[in-house]
Protein backbone atom coordinates (compact mmCIF):
# COMPACT_ATOMS: atom_id res chain seq x y z
CA UNK A 1 0.00 0.00 0.00
CA UNK A 2 1.27 3.18 -1.15
CA UNK A 3 -1.09 5.85 -0.44
CA UNK A 4 -2.24 7.43 2.54
CA UNK A 5 -4.56 6.39 5.60
CA UNK A 6 -7.94 7.78 5.99
CA UNK A 7 -7.30 8.92 9.08
CA UNK A 8 -4.05 11.25 9.80
CA UNK A 9 -3.00 11.78 13.21
CA UNK A 10 -0.56 14.77 12.06
CA UNK A 11 -2.33 17.01 9.11
CA UNK A 12 0.90 19.47 9.29
CA UNK A 13 2.97 16.89 7.86
CA UNK A 14 0.63 15.54 5.69
CA UNK A 15 -0.48 19.24 4.35
CA UNK A 16 3.41 20.02 4.12
CA UNK A 17 4.18 16.69 2.17
CA UNK A 18 1.43 17.40 -0.56
CA UNK A 19 2.38 21.19 -0.66
CA UNK A 20 6.01 19.65 -2.09
CA UNK A 21 3.66 17.84 -5.10
CA UNK A 22 4.65 14.36 -2.91
CA UNK A 23 1.07 12.82 -3.42
CA UNK A 24 1.76 9.39 -1.39
CA UNK A 25 4.20 7.83 1.09
CA UNK A 26 6.11 6.38 -1.47
CA UNK A 27 6.43 9.33 -3.34
CA UNK A 28 8.13 11.19 -0.16
CA UNK A 29 10.13 8.38 0.53
CA UNK A 30 11.89 8.49 -2.97
CA UNK A 31 12.21 11.96 -2.79
CA UNK A 32 13.62 12.24 0.82
CA UNK A 33 16.02 9.21 -0.08
CA UNK A 34 17.14 11.79 -3.53
CA UNK A 35 17.59 14.65 -1.61
CA UNK A 36 19.77 13.05 1.52
CA UNK A 37 21.79 11.80 -1.25
CA UNK A 38 22.02 15.30 -2.84
CA UNK A 39 23.28 16.97 0.60
CA UNK A 40 25.20 13.83 1.35
CA UNK A 41 23.24 12.19 4.50
CA UNK A 42 23.30 8.89 4.93
CA UNK A 43 20.06 8.00 5.83
CA UNK A 44 16.70 6.07 4.39
CA UNK A 45 13.23 5.76 5.27
CA UNK A 46 10.46 3.49 4.27
CA UNK A 47 6.90 4.13 4.11
CA UNK A 48 6.29 2.22 8.04
CA UNK A 49 8.12 5.63 9.24
CA UNK A 50 6.26 7.91 7.08
CA UNK A 51 3.50 6.46 8.71
CA UNK A 52 4.49 7.02 12.11
CA UNK A 53 5.56 10.60 11.38
CA UNK A 54 1.87 10.98 10.20
CA UNK A 55 0.26 9.36 13.23
CA UNK A 56 -1.35 10.97 16.64
CA UNK A 57 2.11 10.34 18.10
CA UNK A 58 5.07 11.21 15.38
CA UNK A 59 7.56 11.40 17.90
CA UNK A 60 10.96 13.44 16.71
CA UNK A 61 13.46 11.42 13.69
CA UNK A 62 16.97 10.67 14.38
CA UNK A 63 19.47 13.62 13.97
CA UNK A 64 20.43 12.60 10.84
CA UNK A 65 16.60 12.34 8.93
CA UNK A 66 16.23 15.67 11.18
CA UNK A 67 18.86 17.32 8.59
CA UNK A 68 17.09 15.89 5.77
CA UNK A 69 14.09 17.10 6.70
CA UNK A 70 14.78 20.72 7.23
CA UNK A 71 16.62 20.87 3.72
CA UNK A 72 13.62 19.59 2.21
CA UNK A 73 11.24 22.24 3.98
CA UNK A 74 13.09 25.18 4.44
CA UNK A 75 12.28 27.99 2.61
CA UNK A 76 14.98 31.41 2.68
CA UNK A 77 12.31 33.32 2.25
CA UNK A 78 10.96 32.72 5.79
CA UNK A 79 14.11 32.26 7.53
CA UNK A 80 12.65 29.86 10.04
CA UNK A 81 14.99 27.85 12.51
CA UNK A 82 15.60 24.21 12.17
CA UNK A 83 13.58 23.53 15.68
CA UNK A 84 10.67 25.71 14.17
CA UNK A 85 10.84 23.80 10.80
CA UNK A 86 10.13 19.99 12.87
CA UNK A 87 7.66 21.79 15.28
CA UNK A 88 6.00 23.34 12.16
CA UNK A 89 5.73 19.54 10.51
CA UNK A 90 3.95 18.36 13.72
CA UNK A 91 7.09 17.08 15.20
CA UNK A 92 7.51 17.26 19.05
CA UNK A 93 10.50 19.53 20.02
CA UNK A 94 13.88 18.46 21.45
CA UNK A 95 13.43 19.17 25.26
CA UNK A 96 16.03 19.72 27.58
CA UNK A 97 15.99 17.97 31.20
CA UNK A 98 15.84 19.62 34.08
CA UNK A 99 19.16 20.95 35.31
CA UNK A 100 21.02 20.81 31.90
CA UNK A 101 23.43 24.11 31.88
CA UNK A 102 24.45 25.75 28.87
CA UNK A 103 27.69 24.28 27.87
CA UNK A 104 27.24 21.02 29.48
CA UNK A 105 28.42 17.82 27.69
CA UNK A 106 26.00 16.18 25.29
CA UNK A 107 26.95 13.05 26.68
CA UNK A 108 25.84 13.57 30.37
CA UNK A 109 22.22 14.70 29.11
CA UNK A 110 20.83 12.64 26.40
CA UNK A 111 18.42 13.78 24.02
CA UNK A 112 14.47 13.39 25.40
CA UNK A 113 11.78 15.00 23.37
CA UNK A 114 8.27 15.81 24.93
CA UNK A 115 5.86 18.60 23.52
CA UNK A 116 5.87 21.76 25.90
CA UNK A 117 1.64 20.65 26.07
CA UNK A 118 0.08 17.76 25.96
CA UNK A 119 -3.44 18.21 27.21
CA UNK A 120 -2.17 18.50 30.62
CA UNK A 121 -4.07 21.64 31.67
CA UNK A 122 -3.48 22.46 35.26
CA UNK A 123 -5.73 23.75 37.69
CA UNK A 124 -6.16 27.09 39.44
CA UNK A 125 -6.08 26.47 42.83
CA UNK A 126 -2.74 25.09 44.65
CA UNK A 127 -4.87 22.88 46.88
CA UNK A 128 -5.57 21.21 44.01
CA UNK A 129 -2.36 20.35 42.32
CA UNK A 130 -0.78 17.70 43.68
CA UNK A 131 -4.05 15.95 43.07
CA UNK A 132 -4.82 16.47 39.98
CA UNK A 133 -0.68 15.56 38.98
CA UNK A 134 -0.94 12.10 40.69
CA UNK A 135 -4.32 11.59 38.50
CA UNK A 136 -2.58 12.22 35.59
CA UNK A 137 0.60 9.97 36.51
CA UNK A 138 -1.83 7.10 36.92
CA UNK A 139 -3.69 7.86 33.78
CA UNK A 140 0.36 7.89 31.99
CA UNK A 141 0.73 4.07 33.66
CA UNK A 142 -2.23 2.79 32.43
CA UNK A 143 -1.92 4.37 28.87
CA UNK A 144 1.49 2.68 28.97
CA UNK A 145 0.20 -1.00 29.57
CA UNK A 146 -2.19 -0.73 27.19
CA UNK A 147 -0.84 1.43 24.44
CA UNK A 148 2.99 1.50 24.97
CA UNK A 149 5.76 3.38 26.24
CA UNK A 150 5.92 6.18 23.26
CA UNK A 151 2.38 6.89 24.06
CA UNK A 152 2.87 7.52 27.88
CA UNK A 153 6.10 9.22 27.47
CA UNK A 154 5.01 12.93 26.83
CA UNK A 155 2.89 13.18 29.38
CA UNK A 156 4.82 11.56 32.01
CA UNK A 157 7.56 13.82 31.27
CA UNK A 158 5.21 17.08 31.25
CA UNK A 159 4.18 15.50 34.71
CA UNK A 160 7.80 15.59 35.93
CA UNK A 161 8.67 19.18 34.59
CA UNK A 162 5.24 20.33 36.47
CA UNK A 163 6.16 18.87 39.49
CA UNK A 164 9.53 20.21 39.81
CA UNK A 165 8.81 24.03 38.89
CA UNK A 166 5.52 23.89 41.34
CA UNK A 167 8.17 22.03 44.13
CA UNK A 168 10.46 25.31 43.92
CA UNK A 169 7.79 27.29 45.15
CA UNK A 170 6.03 25.29 47.81
CA UNK A 171 7.69 25.04 51.43
CA UNK A 172 6.92 22.19 53.97
CA UNK A 173 4.44 19.16 53.74
CA UNK A 174 3.55 20.14 50.20
CA UNK A 175 7.28 20.17 49.05
CA UNK A 176 8.24 17.34 50.07
CA UNK A 177 4.73 15.18 48.76
CA UNK A 178 5.69 17.07 45.29
CA UNK A 179 9.11 15.98 45.61
CA UNK A 180 8.33 12.44 46.12
CA UNK A 181 5.30 12.10 43.42
CA UNK A 182 8.32 14.17 41.18
CA UNK A 183 10.32 10.70 41.98
CA UNK A 184 7.71 8.30 41.73
CA UNK A 185 7.44 10.51 38.17
CA UNK A 186 11.16 10.28 37.27
CA UNK A 187 11.37 6.62 37.63
CA UNK A 188 8.07 5.84 35.48
CA UNK A 189 9.91 8.18 32.99
CA UNK A 190 13.32 5.82 33.11
CA UNK A 191 11.05 2.94 32.37
CA UNK A 192 9.31 4.69 29.53
CA UNK A 193 12.71 5.51 27.95
CA UNK A 194 13.83 1.84 28.15
CA UNK A 195 10.98 0.04 27.09
CA UNK A 196 10.71 2.79 24.16
CA UNK A 197 14.73 1.31 23.85
CA UNK A 198 16.06 5.07 24.22
CA UNK A 199 19.39 3.70 25.83
CA UNK A 200 21.35 3.47 28.21
CA UNK A 201 21.72 6.74 28.77
CA UNK A 202 18.38 8.52 28.98
CA UNK A 203 17.41 5.89 31.44
CA UNK A 204 19.97 6.28 33.91
CA UNK A 205 19.62 9.81 33.19
CA UNK A 206 16.06 9.80 34.58
CA UNK A 207 16.85 6.89 37.67
CA UNK A 208 19.56 9.27 38.71
CA UNK A 209 16.50 11.99 38.95
CA UNK A 210 14.59 10.17 40.48
CA UNK A 211 17.26 9.22 43.33
CA UNK A 212 18.20 12.50 43.60
CA UNK A 213 14.35 13.76 44.52
CA UNK A 214 13.77 10.79 46.29
CA UNK A 215 16.55 11.78 48.91
CA UNK A 216 15.61 15.67 49.00
CA UNK A 217 12.04 14.50 50.13
CA UNK A 218 13.72 11.94 52.83
CA UNK A 219 12.00 8.92 51.81
CA UNK A 220 14.54 6.26 52.32
CA UNK A 221 12.09 3.52 51.35
CA UNK A 222 11.86 5.43 47.38
CA UNK A 223 15.34 5.71 46.88
CA UNK A 224 15.76 1.81 47.69
CA UNK A 225 13.07 1.41 45.34
CA UNK A 226 14.52 3.14 42.71
CA UNK A 227 17.97 1.13 43.01
CA UNK A 228 15.47 -1.86 42.26
CA UNK A 229 14.07 -0.27 39.42
CA UNK A 230 17.84 0.54 38.68
CA UNK A 231 19.05 -3.42 39.05
CA UNK A 232 15.88 -4.38 36.66
CA UNK A 233 17.34 -2.30 33.76
CA UNK A 234 20.84 -3.42 34.65
CA UNK A 235 20.57 -6.95 33.21
CA UNK A 236 23.29 -6.32 30.45
CA UNK A 237 25.88 -5.79 33.77
CA UNK A 238 25.08 -8.89 36.04
CA UNK A 239 27.44 -7.98 38.89
CA UNK A 240 25.90 -4.80 38.80
CA UNK A 241 22.32 -5.87 38.51
CA UNK A 242 23.20 -7.79 42.00
CA UNK A 243 24.99 -5.20 43.60
CA UNK A 244 22.20 -2.97 42.91
CA UNK A 245 19.40 -5.30 43.70
CA UNK A 246 21.10 -5.92 47.30
CA UNK A 247 22.03 -2.30 48.22
CA UNK A 248 17.76 -2.15 47.33
CA UNK A 249 17.08 -4.88 49.91
CA UNK A 250 19.68 -4.58 52.37
CA UNK A 251 20.41 -0.66 52.27
CA UNK A 252 19.59 1.62 55.47
CA UNK A 253 15.84 1.58 55.07
CA UNK A 254 13.42 -0.91 55.53
CA UNK A 255 11.77 -1.81 51.87
CA UNK A 256 7.68 -2.85 51.66
CA UNK A 257 7.44 -6.98 51.69
CA UNK A 258 6.31 -6.77 47.53
CA UNK A 259 9.07 -4.64 46.51
CA UNK A 260 11.66 -6.42 48.95
CA UNK A 261 10.63 -9.81 47.35
CA UNK A 262 11.10 -8.23 43.71
CA UNK A 263 14.69 -7.30 44.49
CA UNK A 264 15.32 -10.59 46.08
CA UNK A 265 14.28 -12.04 42.85
CA UNK A 266 16.72 -10.04 40.83
CA UNK A 267 19.34 -10.83 42.96
CA UNK A 268 18.66 -14.29 42.13
CA UNK A 269 18.60 -13.00 38.52
CA UNK A 270 21.63 -11.82 38.88
CA UNK A 271 23.62 -14.82 40.10
CA UNK A 272 22.07 -16.96 37.39
CA UNK A 273 23.49 -14.66 34.62
CA UNK A 274 26.89 -14.39 36.02
CA UNK A 275 27.36 -18.00 36.61
CA UNK A 276 26.13 -18.97 39.85
CA UNK A 277 23.86 -22.41 40.06
CA UNK A 278 22.16 -24.32 42.71
CA UNK A 279 21.05 -23.44 46.27
CA UNK A 280 22.17 -20.05 46.38
CA UNK A 281 19.51 -18.96 43.38
CA UNK A 282 16.87 -21.35 45.29
CA UNK A 283 17.26 -19.87 48.79
CA UNK A 284 17.03 -16.23 47.51
CA UNK A 285 13.96 -17.31 45.59
CA UNK A 286 12.18 -19.03 48.47
CA UNK A 287 13.27 -16.04 50.50
CA UNK A 288 11.22 -13.53 48.13
CA UNK A 289 8.06 -16.17 48.35
CA UNK A 290 7.99 -15.38 51.70
CA UNK A 291 8.07 -11.95 51.83
CA UNK A 292 5.27 -12.09 49.33
CA UNK A 293 3.00 -14.16 51.16
CA UNK A 294 3.64 -12.25 54.32
CA UNK A 295 2.71 -8.66 52.60
CA UNK A 296 -0.77 -7.62 53.44
CA UNK A 297 -3.22 -7.73 50.94
CA UNK A 298 -3.35 -5.09 47.97
CA UNK A 299 -5.76 -2.07 48.92
CA UNK A 300 -6.62 -1.83 45.25
CA UNK A 301 -5.62 -1.72 41.33
CA UNK A 302 -1.35 -0.97 41.56
CA UNK A 303 -0.79 2.37 40.23
CA UNK A 304 2.00 4.47 39.81
CA UNK A 305 1.23 6.59 42.86
CA UNK A 306 -0.11 3.94 45.12
CA UNK A 307 1.86 2.11 47.72
CA UNK A 308 5.57 0.80 46.44
CA UNK A 309 5.19 -2.57 44.62
CA UNK A 310 1.79 -3.23 45.03
CA UNK A 311 1.50 -4.21 41.89
CA UNK A 312 3.86 -7.73 42.74
CA UNK A 313 2.34 -10.53 43.58
CA UNK A 314 3.01 -14.38 43.99
CA UNK A 315 1.92 -14.89 40.31
CA UNK A 316 4.55 -12.28 39.00
CA UNK A 317 7.72 -13.47 41.33
CA UNK A 318 6.74 -16.83 40.19
CA UNK A 319 7.02 -15.74 36.14
CA UNK A 320 9.64 -14.19 37.04
CA UNK A 321 11.78 -16.64 38.99
CA UNK A 322 10.80 -18.58 36.01
CA UNK A 323 13.32 -15.76 34.31
CA UNK A 324 15.88 -16.78 36.91
CA UNK A 325 15.56 -20.49 36.35
CA UNK A 326 16.15 -20.11 32.51
CA UNK A 327 18.98 -18.11 33.11
CA UNK A 328 20.26 -20.96 35.48
CA UNK A 329 20.12 -23.40 32.95
CA UNK A 330 17.05 -25.17 34.15
CA UNK A 331 14.34 -24.48 31.24
CA UNK A 332 12.20 -27.45 32.17
CA UNK A 333 11.29 -25.59 35.40
CA UNK A 334 10.97 -22.25 33.83
CA UNK A 335 8.86 -23.53 31.26
CA UNK A 336 6.57 -25.27 34.13
CA UNK A 337 6.69 -21.75 35.92
CA UNK A 338 5.38 -19.72 32.96
CA UNK A 339 2.46 -22.27 31.84
CA UNK A 340 0.81 -22.12 35.05
CA UNK A 341 1.42 -18.66 36.35
CA UNK A 342 1.31 -16.47 32.91
CA UNK A 343 -2.48 -18.55 33.04
CA UNK A 344 -3.34 -17.65 36.01
CA UNK A 345 -1.99 -14.40 36.83
CA UNK A 346 -3.60 -10.92 35.70
CA UNK A 347 -1.06 -9.20 33.46
CA UNK A 348 -1.16 -5.89 31.57
CA UNK A 349 -0.53 -6.10 28.05
CA UNK A 350 2.86 -5.54 28.34
CA UNK A 351 3.46 -7.67 30.58
CA UNK A 352 1.93 -10.61 29.36
CA UNK A 353 3.81 -9.92 26.11
CA UNK A 354 7.00 -9.73 28.11
CA UNK A 355 6.80 -12.91 30.03
CA UNK A 356 5.12 -14.65 26.93
CA UNK A 357 8.37 -14.05 24.64
CA UNK A 358 10.52 -15.44 27.66
CA UNK A 359 8.51 -18.52 27.86
CA UNK A 360 9.20 -19.06 24.34
CA UNK A 361 12.95 -18.84 24.95
CA UNK A 362 12.74 -20.90 27.45
CA UNK A 363 10.54 -23.41 24.81
CA UNK A 364 13.38 -23.43 22.58
CA UNK A 365 15.85 -24.75 24.93
CA UNK A 366 13.89 -27.55 25.94
CA UNK A 367 13.86 -28.55 22.42
CA UNK A 368 10.30 -27.61 21.44
CA UNK A 369 10.87 -25.22 18.55
CA UNK A 370 7.58 -25.40 17.17
CA UNK A 371 5.47 -24.75 20.12
CA UNK A 372 8.41 -21.65 20.40
CA UNK A 373 7.90 -20.14 17.38
CA UNK A 374 3.40 -20.64 17.99
CA UNK A 375 4.28 -18.80 21.70
CA UNK A 376 6.29 -16.21 20.35
CA UNK A 377 4.12 -15.16 17.62
CA UNK A 378 0.89 -14.85 20.75
CA UNK A 379 3.40 -12.64 22.54
CA UNK A 380 4.28 -10.76 19.01
CA UNK A 381 0.68 -10.04 18.67
CA UNK A 382 0.40 -8.54 21.63
CA UNK A 383 3.37 -6.50 21.75
CA UNK A 384 4.19 -5.15 17.99
CA UNK A 385 1.33 -2.27 17.90
CA UNK A 386 2.00 -0.89 20.85
CA UNK A 387 6.13 -1.41 20.80
CA UNK A 388 6.61 -2.86 23.70
CA UNK A 389 10.04 -2.72 23.50
CA UNK A 390 11.30 -4.87 26.28
CA UNK A 391 9.30 -7.61 24.53
CA UNK A 392 10.05 -7.50 21.34
CA UNK A 393 14.26 -7.63 22.23
CA UNK A 394 13.25 -10.35 23.91
CA UNK A 395 11.64 -12.22 21.14
CA UNK A 396 14.48 -11.30 19.32
CA UNK A 397 16.51 -13.35 20.98
CA UNK A 398 13.94 -16.17 20.35
CA UNK A 399 14.86 -15.89 16.93
CA UNK A 400 18.61 -16.45 17.06
CA UNK A 401 17.85 -19.41 19.26
CA UNK A 402 15.33 -20.42 16.45
CA UNK A 403 17.91 -19.97 13.51
CA UNK A 404 19.07 -23.81 13.52
CA UNK A 405 14.97 -24.68 13.07
CA UNK A 406 14.20 -21.98 10.00
CA UNK A 407 13.00 -24.62 7.88
CA UNK A 408 9.88 -25.86 10.00
CA UNK A 409 6.91 -24.04 8.66
CA UNK A 410 5.87 -22.84 12.41
CA UNK A 411 9.17 -20.81 13.09
CA UNK A 412 9.62 -19.52 8.93
CA UNK A 413 5.91 -17.78 9.61
CA UNK A 414 7.75 -16.40 13.26
CA UNK A 415 10.67 -15.06 11.31
CA UNK A 416 8.37 -13.86 8.63
CA UNK A 417 6.71 -11.76 10.97
CA UNK A 418 9.68 -10.28 13.10
CA UNK A 419 10.99 -9.08 10.13
CA UNK A 420 7.71 -6.92 9.26
CA UNK A 421 8.24 -5.51 12.83
CA UNK A 422 11.89 -4.89 13.10
CA UNK A 423 11.67 -1.57 12.04
CA UNK A 424 9.54 -0.83 14.66
CA UNK A 425 11.38 -2.08 17.37
CA UNK A 426 14.25 0.22 16.96
CA UNK A 427 12.82 3.49 15.98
Amino acid sequence: MTGDPVEVGNPAFVTARIALGLKTQQDFVDAFEDHAQEIGVRVGISIRQVRRWESPTPGCPNRDARKVLVSMFSCPEERRSAQRILEDLGFVPLCRPPGRRPGMPRSTTPPLYCPPEVGLALPDRPDRLLPHLRAALDDAGRTDSVLGPRAALPQALAIVSSVERAAREASGSARRDLLVLGARAAEFTAWLHRDSEAGPAPTAFWHDRAIELATMAGEGQLHGYVLLRKAQAADGDPARMRDLARAAHAGPWSLPPRPRAEALQHEARALALTGVRGKAIDRLLEEAREAVEAAPPPTGPATCTGPLGEGYTLERLMVQSALCYREAGRPARSVDLFGRYLATGRFAPRDRAFFTAAMSGALVATGEPDRAADVALAALEIAAGAGFGQALAELHRTKAALLPHSRRPAVRQLLSALREVRPAARR
